[in-house]
């Protein structure tokens, strides 16, 4: 059993297994989703740990997209010498149709906002059966928040459509995690320092009122006694980490 990871470094090892299981299950539009603040500052350091494990499989027709010019240009700077191709999601003077090309094989997105998204959208219809992975994308605001036509449009067109490889979202007393092709859980703190528990196992990721029904003790799964449990300690370095991440 995949145990919740105590730290940063261990969710990166456990997102990039659960990636390399959903490219193989066929899966093509993918998402891996580290929810920790500041986060994307980190975001090259990550992309480069990532672009490590798909270069054995697809080597240069691997394609790294920052979401802009700056970003890009800093990745090449730091990586130096590369055997895959470093490029950006494009502006209004440069669509992102122009960088793409038939030898790429596979796209490594890395911080898309919802700035990027419609880019985003375009690039992944134009891979025509490519793989598009997204890399802690920006994204949860354009999902969860937006109640306007366009963006109900924007979920049912674009957003249903990926799949999430990785998830993990810790919040005060507890997180919700997912490594595909699991489904998506919810674990909390108990009483008494007695370790934590799994309290809801859910088919769509567990957000908002959902999630605060969960969490009220509302929803079926919490009826069930047999869930199992973590060991003490495995959430609260996992939430330290979330702390020290805010500063």
């Amino acid at each position: 059993m995949v145990e919740i990871p105590k730290s940063l470094d261990e969710a990166i090892v456990q997102s990039k297994t659960a990636t390399q299981t959903a490219l193989e299950a066929g899966c093509q539009r993918l998402t891996i989703d580290l929810v920790f603040p500041e986060i994307a500052l980190q975001a090259q350091a990550i992309a480069w740990q990532y672009a490590q494990m798909l270069l054995p499989d697809y080597g240069m027709g691997l394609k790294v997209l920052f979401a802009d010019t700056g970003a890009a240009s800093l990745a090449r700077r730091d990586w130096g010498e590369i055997e895959f191709t470093v490029n950006d999601l494009g502006s209004r003077f440069t669509p992102v149709e122009t960088k793409v090309s038939e030898t790429d094989e596979i796209f490594l997105v890395v911080c898309p906002s919802s700035v990027e998204v419609e880019s985003v959208e375009k690039l992944c219809n134009i891979a025509e059966g490519r793989p598009v992975i997204l890399l802690i994308p920006q994204l949860e605001s354009v999902a969860t928040v937006g109640i306007g036509y366009a963006a109900r449009q924007l979920r049912d067109r674009f957003l249903s459509t990926l799949e999430t490889a990785y998830y993990l979202k810790p919040f005060e007393g507890g997180v919700v995690w997912r490594i595909f092709p699991s489904l998506w859980q919810v674990w909390v703190e108990q009483e008494n320092d007695e370790g934590y528990k799994l309290l809801a196992e859910e088919p769509q990721r567990p957000a908002g009122e959902r999630l605060e029904r969960i969490l009220l003790g509302e929803a079926q799964a919490t009826e069930n006694p047999n869930l199992p449990t973590a060991k003490p300690g495995l959430l609260g370095g996992l939430q330290r980490l979330f702390d020290a991440l805010s500063q």
